[in-house]
This record gives C-alpha cells, sequence and structure tokens, in this order.
C-alpha cells in the first residue's frame, strides 16, 4: 500500500491550464491512488491539499456557478 507522503513524492505533477507563465496563478495538480487528486501552489510546493474525485469535482462545479465570489 502506497501511503500519502509516498504518492506526493511520486506524483507526476502538471500545471493548470489557468496558470499564466508570468509566475502568476500557478497552481499544480496531481492524480493519485485511490481516485484522489492533489492540489498546491508551484511558487511553495511543499503543502498540498488532497481531495477525492468526488470533492474535486464539487468544488470545480461551486467554482463555476461563482459560489465563492
Amino acid at each position: 500500500m502506497t501511503s500519502t507522503a509516498d504518492a506526493l513524492i511520486n506524483a507526476d505533477w502538471f500545471k493548470s491550464s489557468y496558470s499564466d507563465g508570468h509566475g502568476g496563478n500557478c497552481v499544480e495538480g496531481a492524480h493519485l491512488p485511490g481516485r484522489t487528486i492533489a492540489v498546491r501552489d508551484s511558487k511553495n510546493p511543499g503543502p498540498a491539499f488532497i481531495l477525492t474525485g468526488g470533492a474535486w469535482s464539487t468544488f470545480v462545479h461551486a467554482l463555476a456557478e461563482g459560489e465563492f465570489s
């Protein structure tokens, strides 16, 4: 069984398509085992949020609906 720490060390991080190439809004994501998603700030790649796939979908839907505006 892979621990979360091991999964983060070995994660294949990708930059969000909404991040710009000038050092701003740099969000990275990684697909982890067990249908979980990790999200972090690429400028400070230490801590990461880890969410289930369902929680991620709910979060993205809420963003699209303007619930955090």
